[in-house]
């Protein structure tokens, strides 16, 4: 007996099983869909998200206010340019600004010592004495950070020397440094230098060291960093010291003296303190005070000196030009960091060093920095 196969499947039930598969396929798909849009919220929510050594640092307090600048002038004695500054913060919101000055111990900034009185009774009550190319620099950069710190609304940290001037009005630098949510921090290998020492292992080790420009913006977060530190300031103190300079009186002592281990503090600290705390991918790293380097002049203790900006450098051409720069190149790591901030190209620099009164008050008269009158500088004089 021959057993007959099944019969041809009637075409109208191929066409209903087709259009069934295809629903159930679309729902389990549907399904699937929201499932990971739900965990991807999950995953981008801020509250689920750990900050340590990520690259986008969200403002870990939720600080809800009017959020300020916090100004820190580190300066030998008195604040030479306060009458730029002066007509500055004139021009600025009152509560949109702090400022703090580092000076020497007991120095008062008051109407016998300055200018403006944006400055009056700023400085530091607990300064310490600083000498460059020693660790009480960056001892008194803590201080100013703690200082400022102790104020919520300060969300922005401006380090800025005695000879320091901005090169646009106060809304613009507002602007700049509140758009973005990272420090601005000059940072690179220092791979030619002989200034890090095997001895600061295993605290500081040799590929977490770093070099650059101790004129440093930062966020809140990272100013924090860099007061609570007590690991990495410690071993900079006791190992990260400047060579004496050459004195003749000393003799053949010289000879031993310069062979001495060389280090400059606040040349290498912050960036090496973060780069340790694998900070790094929350920074521009780059400085937003320029300095012209006057390299073709004779070193002096193996450094090259900034060139001081006269009455002559202070033109709107040079300003311009200063202002056009929107890139730099690190030699030693083959990186061109281009100069944005909130992910927008903008001009590198807001600030500038190192400025002469004469260049400063020429800066007035063009009126870089905002309107200005000069009978109100003749009218208050120090």
């Amino acid at each position: 007996m021959t057993r007959k196969g099944p019969g041809p499947i009637p075409g109208g039930y191929v066409l209903w099983f087709g259009w069934k598969f295809v629903i159930v396929l679309s729902m389990v798909l549907c399904v699937v869909a929201l499932f990971q849009l739900h965990f991807h919220d999950d995953i981008a929510s801020p509250n689920s998200l750990s900050f340590a050594g990520t690259g986008s640092r969200i403002f870990e307090d939720n600080f809800d206010g009017n959020p300020k600048i916090a100004f820190l002038f580190l300066v030998r004695q008195d604040l030479p340019l306060d009458f730029l500054w002066g007509n500055f913060f004139e021009n600025a919101d009152i509560g949109s600004f702090s400022i703090y000055i580092h000076s020497e111990p007991g120095f008062v900034f008051d109407e016998s010592t300055s200018r403006s009185h944006s400055f009056y009774d700023r400085q530091l009550t607990n300064s310490i004495e600083v000498a460059w190319g020693e660790s009480s620099m960056i001892e008194a950069e803590r201080l100013l950070l703690g200082a400022a710190l102790k104020d919520p609304e300060n969300q922005r940290f401006v380090l800025l020397s005695d000879s320091c001037v901005p090169l646009y009005n106060f809304s613009y630098i507002y602007k700049y440094l509140m758009a973005s949510q990272r420090s601005f921090v000059d940072s690179f290998l220092n791979v030619k230098g002989s200034r890090y020492s095997p001895k600061m292992s295993p605290v500081i080790q040799k590929d977490k060291w770093r070099k650059g420009s101790q004129w440093i913006s930062l966020v809140r977060s990272h100013a924090q960093v860099v007061v609570d530190d007590e690991i990495v300031f410690p071993v900079f103190k006791k190992l990260c010291k400047r060579r004496p300079p050459v004195d003749a009186s000393k003799g053949k002592l010289n000879m031993k003296l310069q062979k001495q281990h060389n280090c400059i503090p606040d040349e290498h600290y912050v960036q090496t303190l973060f780069a340790i705390n694998e900070l790094e991918g929350e920074l521009e790293r780059r400085t937003l005070t320029y300095t012209l380097w006057n390299q073709s002049a004779i070193k002096t203790q193996n450094n090259w000196h900034p060139v001081t900006f006269g009455y002559g450098d202070a033109d709107l051409q040079h300003i311009k030009e200063i202002k056009a720069i929107n890139h730099v190149y690190y030699e030693t790591e083959f990186r061109t960091e281009w100069c944005r901030t909130n992910s927008t190209l903008v001009s590198c620099f807001l600030f500038a060093r190192k400025f002469s009164r004469g260049a400063a008050m020429r800066l007035l008269g063009e009126g870089v920095v905002g309107p200005f009158e000069f009978s109100a500088l003749m009218d208050s004089h120090p």
